[in-house]
């Protein structure tokens, strides 16, 4: 199906032109019919699927048509994301879809530019893209109120779950108008139990729609698995990169200490990458997710964070340097790769611990990953060693460290409690025993004698 068979206005056509798009991808030729006629869609389709462009249609066609009157400067459409890079995204996609329809667009996450985004929100927008998080802050605060809502939109709804944000989901929908008063959106990897029991929830007996195949994986992605001890990781990875002749690269960690060390490794051996994880800063993490798009950054290592939500064209190669535990995780890895009809290879290390996930992954995707056994050529061990940062201490229960050594505070003006230290008691003099014996012996002489009867007094009743 072409956009032009569809019942669309000439200022989304011109969006949809811009953009470069024809011919609707399978999510969005059974869901579009069905959201243009006003009814509520829950879908499901795997990453890089144009799922974003199918509800973008949606809710600008829905604006232009709608007859209501806005007096207020409150927002008239919601798209809720888990993550600050799929917000970032999103915007980007709606702003070239949405260039012909006059609409103020506005991204609203944490991170980067608090009062920018709250006078952005006090002065009027049409639509709103964020996170839970600082929309609530900006809703507690009465920067701007959900009453005027026409359409709902949750993507990744299933992260959503994964990432604790259900709570705060459940705070906004029900701040919002009456679900028959508005179209709702949702969008998810997966539809499982709990997110239909949202949908059913918040939404107006939502059509479900899913587009899923057989295969769970990207068609045009080539896998890989090697099986390399911990020590040979590195050393095959090496090999790869030299093999390969990889020109844009990301590398998946489990852990942000794994992800610094790697770094320098890489750095050090003439790789030139950076690190992408939850704990850099908003601001930094987007001048490399720039860099990296532009060319100019040729390999990203990277945590779960980016393996979301991310369009990021011409990524040659997805290397999985840890498995991940999660099994879905597996899939939106290397779904980073091979992203509209490209084609692309995703290569596996699966070390001791590795191996323990590979059965419940390929139980996951429903295929076996292609196994290879690397030749000793393929090793490099002549590489510049570097060494990994120590662990942060964490607070323990021993004396001198974490809480128990400091207790509660005491109250202002009380007198400092004493502790007691067995090392003191061990340096305590051998003298000190019979002093402690003595003092106690005094404490009995301090008793209150008994009170004598005077001479002569009788006894009542004789």
């Amino acid at each position: 199906m072409k956009f032009t068979e569809l019942p669309l206005l000439d200022q989304v056509l011109q969006g949809i032109a811009d953009a470069g798009f024809t011919d609707c991808t399978p999510i969005q030729e059974k869901a579009l019919p069905l959201a243009l006629a006003g009814k509520d869609v829950a879908g499901q389709a795997q990453t890089g699927t144009g799922k974003t462009a199918a509800f973008l249609i949606t809710l600008f066609t829905r604006l232009l048509q709608s007859k209501q009157e806005t007096r207020d400067k409150n927002p008239r459409a919601l798209i809720l994301a888990p993550t600050r890079e799929l917000v970032v995204q999103i915007e980007k996609d709606a702003q070239l879809l949405g260039k012909h329809c006059g609409f103020t667009i506005q991204a609203i996450y944490g991170g980067v530019d608090y009062m920018m985004q709250r006078d952005a929100l006090k002065e009027g927008v049409d639509v709103v893209i964020g996170t839970p998080g600082r929309l609530i802050d900006y809703l507690k605060q009465k920067v701007y109120s959900l009453k005027s809502i026409e359409a709902l939109v949750i993507d990744e709804a299933d992260r959503m779950f994964d990432m604790g944000f259900i709570a705060d989901l459940r705070f906004i929908l029900r701040r919002l108008p009456p679900y028959d008063a508005r179209q709702n959106m949702l969008f998810s990897a997966t539809l499982s139990r709990s997110v239909m029991e949202l949908a059913y929830e918040f939404m107006n007996v939502p059509v479900k729609v899913s587009v899923t195949p057989e295969q769970m994986t990207a068609e045009r992605v080539e896998q890989v698995l090697y099986h390399a001890s911990r020590k040979e990781k590195f050393p095959l990875l090496l090999g790869l990169l030299r093999k390969e002749g990889m020109e844009r690269t990301m590398v998946f960690v489990n852990t942000k200490r794994e992800a610094e060390f790697l770094h320098d490794r890489l750095n050090a051996n003439g790789f030139p990458c950076r690190v992408i994880s939850g704990d850099v800063e908003q601001k930094r993490r987007l001048r490399i997710l720039e860099d990296f798009k532009a060319g100019t950054l040729p390999m990203l290592i990277a945590t779960d964070v980016a393996s979301r939500g991310l369009h990021i064209d011409g990524v040659s190669h997805v290397i999985n340097y840890d498995l991940p535990q999660d099994c879905e995780d597996y899939v939106h890895r290397i779904g980073r790769t091979a992203r509209a009809g490209a084609e692309g290879k995703a290569i596996s290390l699966a070390d001791e611990d590795g191996a323990f996930y590979v059965e419940a992954i390929e139980e996951y995707i429903r295929e076996k990953i292609p196994v290879e056994w690397a030749e000793d050529e393929m090793f490099v061990h002549d590489y510049v060693r570097t060494k990994q940062k120590p662990r942060e201490p964490r607070p323990t229960g021993k004396p001198g460290h974490g809480r128990a050594a400091h207790g509660k505070r005491p109250a202002p003006g009380a007198k400092p409690r004493r502790e007691h230290h067995p090392a003191a008691a061990a340096a305590a003099p051998v003298e000190a025993a019979p002093a402690a014996a003595g003092e106690g012996e005094a404490k009995k002489k301090r008793r209150r004698p008994r009170r004598k009867k005077p001479a002569g007094e009788q006894p009542a009743g004789e």
